[in-house]
Order: structure tokens, then C-alpha cells, then sequence
């Protein structure tokens, strides 16, 4: 497994995904796209649903981050273990689930999500935290990599145009160890 991180390491990460009501939402078509970024350089492919990450995983040799967005509220992204499961079971090579310290909705906590996960098959787990705090505990949890997926979006810090930038440099120094993704927005 840290086979994929390293060929993740300081490159481009592209996100394939479209809404169910936009034209080019269908997993064949998100599968092509991230292949299409893949020849253009792109090192890994981060896909949501388990439909689109099976079929990028048939794609493109590259690693594949999944992720399910289900609800709309509080805690959706990959927001359950039977998930987290399903979308490790699709293919994913790195599985992304919401890292932050809000309530799950099957009650369990982000370590045990995690370590359920990780004793149930091999995966690795991206935590998609909102703020230092979140990225703290989602270490603490046992994740792989951290995210700044949910910056601006959980009301601990302010939402900006793009990446929180702030954030990723507090990041890089209070987890050395910890791979670190630049993300959102």
C-alpha cells in the first residue's frame, strides 16, 4: 500500500466527477475522463460512486481514490463502514470518507470506521477533515492521508475561491508524517 502513496507524492490528483443532472454524469464517461487525465499526466483519479470507481479501476492503472457521496446533510461523504466497504470492494485503492469529528450515521467513530475497514481487506483511508482538529483526530484515528476536502464547510473555518492554503500549511506542520492532499473547491 505504500506503493500507491508514493506514486501519488507531490503530484496531481484529479477529481472525475459529475452530478446526476449534469450531461456527462454516467461511470463510463467519468472512467473515460479520468483516463483521459491519467495520459495527460494526472498520477491518481478521485471518483465517486461505486459504479464509477469500478469502472475507472478497469480504465487506468493509476490509483484510484473513491469516494460515496450519500445525503445531503452533515456527514455524506462515504458517511458509514458498509460504505467505506463498498467502495473498497469496487476498487478503490484509496478509500475517502468524511474525517471529521462530527457524528457518523451508523454511530460509529471515525477510529472505529477505520479500523473496521482496514481489518475487513486491504485499503488505505483518506480522511476529508474540515479543520486542524479533524486532521488531528483522523491521524489519531489511523488514516493514511488527510485532506482539505471539508475546509470552509463544517463552520470551524471560512470558505474561500479555492484550497485552503492556511490550512494545508498548518497541516504540513503539525503532521510530518502524514501525507497531506491539497483539495477543494
Amino acid at each position: 500500500m505504500t506503493s500507491v502513496l508514493e506514486r501519488l507524492r507531490g503530484g496531481l490528483v484529479v477529481s472525475s466527477q459529475a452530478y446526476p443532472e449534469e450531461p456527462m454524469r454516467h461511470p463510463d464517461t467519468m472512467a473515460r475522463i479520468a483516463e483521459a487525465c491519467v495520459l495527460g499526466g494526472a498520477v491518481g483519479i478521485r471518483v465517486q460512486g461505486l459504479d464509477d470507481v469500478a469502472a475507472t479501476r478497469a480504465r487506468v492503472d493509476a490509483p484510484v481514490i473513491g469516494l460515496w457521496k450519500d445525503g445531503h446533510a452533515d456527514v455524506f461523504i462515504t458517511p458509514t463502514l458498509g460504505h467505506a466497504q463498498a467502495v473498497r470492494d469496487a476498487g478503490a485503492d484509496v478509500v475517502a470518507l468524511d474525517g471529521t469529528r462530527r457524528t457518523r450515521p451508523d454511530g460509529l467513530t471515525l477510529a472505529e470506521t477505520v479500523a473496521r475497514l482496514t481489518a475487513s481487506g486491504p485499503v488505505l483511508v483518506m480522511a476529508d477533515c474540515g479543520s486542524a482538529d479533524d486532521a488531528l483526530a483522523a491521524r489519531d484515528a489511523g488514516v493514511d492521508v488527510v485532506g482539505t476536502t471539508l475546509a470552509g464547510y463544517t463552520g470551524e473555518r471560512s470558505h474561500g475561491d479555492g484550497p485552503d492554503l492556511e490550512l494545508v500549511e498548518q497541516l504540513c506542520a503539525l503532521l510530518p508524517d502524514v501525507p497531506i492532499v491539497a483539495e477543494g473547491r
